[in-house]
């Protein structure tokens, strides 16, 4: 990452409580907690093309 860059990801923590912390890097100070099992859920599903339909017709980088 470059000085200036304003692209936009997202931020993953996996806390020692088995807790995963979510955020994005523009907006650093809201955080999304979710359990390591939920997460795991997600990216399963992301895997799976579950969630592809939301992207469909958006362009690329």
């Amino acid at each position: 990452m470059t000085e200036g860059d304003e692209t936009e990801y997202l931020e993953i923590a996996f806390a020692g409580n088995g807790d995963v912390h979510i955020r994005t890097n523009t907006e650093p100070e809201t955080v999304v907690v979710t359990t390591a099992a939920k997460w795991d859920a997600f990216v399963l599903g992301v895997r799976a093309g579950e969630f592809d339909h939301f992207v469909e017709d958006v362009p690329g980088p």
